[in-house]
């Protein structure tokens, strides 16, 4: 699966992956994860055609999205969106590599536990599980259906755990419940993809909204709570940005002016790949994540040092910035996994 950007010169394409990727790359191979209804009736169209060429991870929403007494006929929907699928790949007519990774959100881990046995059949077309309002007293819920789902399966199904519980606004209990929460997800890590953020939701709490001109990080409330869970997740998972709530079309520049801003700022203080709410949302998500032509050759530097070099710190490629193979080492790591999965622009200003 490779892209590329019309106007961005290109050194490097991303590699191929799909579902059945090591989880040290997949993990940030995510992008763009689409959000939809899972009662949405053109799931099985939109895939025979790929429709949209820079959709990577597909969400199928049966929480937020879906009201109560909606729920079963969305559920429905779904497991025949699935069967269909399932269909046409045992008919040859799509393949699972050209296919986005496929996750469903649940409401709660018996929600899950009920629902899951409706899927079962068709649990190989999906890559995993998102698990809304993740906290402590829910996490073992989840993690034991996990542990025993996993067990002496061949290829994963994963979790991905969102962070978005009052227990983790309030900033009383946030570090206490943020703690306990990376300990218990430690215990079953390989199976933890991504970490999710739910920025709309911590808004909710004050009553705050950001305008298409303004990012996320301006709002100080919310800026603090961001930067305590990337300060307890980031060192050892991938943790994805919140959503940004504007789209429209390519001739409407405000949204992705708005967009492109808060991305930028996304990457800086170490999230990777952002919840999208519309297809045009996407291109943009995956264009942030392209690495720039400089970062890629000191990578390779810092990655390549020999052990037999005296000196610890040596000039970039491009003579501008100092390099230190001990103090660089996780940043070059990070850097050529972003390369292998949506390749390099010789466009240094991308980033």
């Amino acid at each position: 699966m490779k892209y590329y950007f019309e106007g961005i010169p290109i050194l490097k394409y991303g590699e191929i992956w799909d579902k059945y990727t090591d989880k040290e790359r997949l993990q940030y191979a995510l992008g763009g994860l689409l959000y939809t209804p899972a009662s949405n009736e053109k799931i099985v169209q939109t895939l025979l055609e790929q429709k949209y060429p820079h959709l990577k991870a597909w969400a199928f929403c049966l929480e937020d999205s879906i009201q109560e007494n909606g729920l079963l006929e969305a559920e429905k929907r779904l497991v025949d969106s699935l069967r269909q699928l399932n269909d046409a790949v045992l008919t040859k007519r799509l393949a699972i590599s050209d296919m986005p990774l496929l996750f469903i959100r649940v409401r709660s881990a018996a929600h899950l536990a009920r629902f899951y046995p409706q899927i079962a059949s068709y649990d190989h077309l999906l890559t995993g599980f998102i698990a809304p309002k993740f906290e402590p007293q829910n996490m073992k819920d989840y993690g034991e259906w996990l542990k025993a789902l996993n067990h002496n399966r061949e290829f994963p199904l994963y979790l991905m755990p969102i962070l978005e519980s009052e227990s983790i606004i309030d900033l009383r209990q946030r570090l206490d419940n943020l703690s306990i929460l990376k300990d218990y997800l430690d215990t079953i890590q390989p199976w933890i993809l991504n970490i999710r953020v739910g920025g709309n939701d911590f808004a909710n709490r004050f009553a705050l909204r950001r305008n298409i001109h303004q990012n996320i990080y301006e709002i100080g409330l919310l800026n603090s709570v961001l930067m305590d869970i990337l300060n307890i997740f980031g060192s050892d998972y991938v943790v994805s940005a919140p959503v940004w709530e504007y789209f429209g079309t390519a001739e409407e520049m405000a949204w992705q002016k708005g967009l492109q801003e808060e991305l930028k700022l996304d990457r800086l203080n170490g999230f990777i790949g952002k919840t999208a709410i519309h297809p045009a949302q996407l291109s943009l998500i995956n264009r942030a994540l392209l690495v720039s032509e400089e970062d890629y050759q000191d990578a390779l530097q810092i990655v390549q040092w020999s052990p037999d070099e005296t000196l610890g710190v040596i000039k970039g490629v491009g003579s501008k910035r100092m390099n230190e193979t001990r103090v660089h080492k996780r940043w070059a790591k990070k850097i050529l996994a972003l390369a292998d999965i949506y390749g390099v622009t010789t466009n240094n200003d991308e980033q």
